[in-house]
């Protein structure tokens, strides 16, 4: 049956102690050397590689599509002050990792999977501990899984990850909205063939849809769209954190127990009042307020998920 963080868990988490300034690590990656930032306390700990969601989104949590939260920045002081360092990373072909590929569009998840049993070599060396638990925030968390439980690995972490394919999450994504409703049949057309293996020509779509199916993307949304996340979950025999806050937008609860279920074993933590960038925004909370924590830096990371993480890996070392 499932596991719950208990009062006595989050008692026995380490005194806070001051942490180092963030140092630049690199790892090998394609053709070029992957970046990163490790955090570490002056004692040694647990060691946590927090794996970036979707898109342009850097190893802060932040993106120029207008997500300015750092939550990953937040989410590893948290942790730093708990006596657990982390490795945030940027993925291959973006940002500090820019070098590591020649084209960021041409990535498939088990190459990212791959970077990440490179990260988890890197930040053994640099940290000298004896595993690295992966956390993956939103897509991240289907990465993580599909990086296995490989050498070195401790543990799975999902942070506001999908239980369904990423093509049902977006057709559900869509339907939500009604703004959509004018797209919505050419998109659900094009997610349909995408979901088939089969590119979409994109000359006959409205331009509302034009970047969602750029056909710059599409190898990768074929890639993307054939994982399924409860399946690469129930292979896994790792300790395994399912995380989900009760107010995201994008990722719901029923994805987090989708996820539990196919993990019995697990531990999930429902945190109530938090969103997607891990703000909490109240139980009240109303969907302008949402999405203005999406650009806040200065809104703290919530305090349960911290909790959450830090109970869990130091309760299995």
């Amino acid at each position: 049956m499932l596991k719950a963080l208990t009062a006595a868990v989050l008692a026995a988490l380490p005194v806070p102690v001051l942490a180092q300034t963030g140092s630049e690590l690199t790892a090998r990656g394609p053709i070029g050397a992957l970046h990163g930032t490790l955090l570490k306390p002056a004692a040694p700990g647990p060691v946590v590689l927090i794996v970036p969601g979707s898109g342009p989104t850097d190893r802060d949590g932040n993106n120029p599509l207008g997500v300015k939260a750092q939550p990953y920045k937040l989410l590893a002081e948290a942790l730093a002050a708990r006596g657990i360092a982390s490795v945030r990373i940027d993925k291959r072909g973006l940002f500090g990792s820019k070098g590591a590929v020649a084209d960021p569009n041409a990535v498939t998840i088990a190459g990212y999977a791959d970077d990440i049993r490179s990260w988890v070599v890197a930040a053994r060396t640099a940290t000298g501990a004896s595993c690295v638990w992966l956390l993956g925030h939103s897509e991240g968390g289907l990465v993580v899984l599909a990086a296995g439980h490989g050498p070195g690995i401790c543990g799975h972490i999902l942070v506001s990850a999908s239980g369904r394919p990423l093509g049902t999450v977006i057709r559900d994504q869509l339907r939500a909205n009604p703004a959509n409703a004018p797209v919505l049949a050419q998109a659900e057309g094009a997610l349909d063939s995408l979901e088939k293996g089969q590119r979409v020509d994109v000359s006959g779509l409205h331009p509302a849809l034009a970047n969602l199916f750029a056909p710059a993307v599409q190898d990768y949304l074929i890639d993307l769209f054939a994982y399924k996340p409860v399946e690469l979950a129930a292979k896994l025999r790792t300790p395994m954190l399912i995380v989900q806050g009760s107010r995201d937008l994008q990722i719901g609860e029923g994805d987090a127990r989708a996820l539990a279920a196919a993990r019995p074993d697990a531990t999930l933590a429902i945190v109530p009042g938090v969103n997607h960038v891990l703000k909490n925004i109240g139980a009240d909370g109303n969907r302008a307020a949402n999405l203005a924590s999406y650009g806040n830096p200065d809104l703290p990371v919530d305090p349960g998920v911290v909790d959450a993480v830090a109970g869990f890996v130091t309760k299995k070392r």
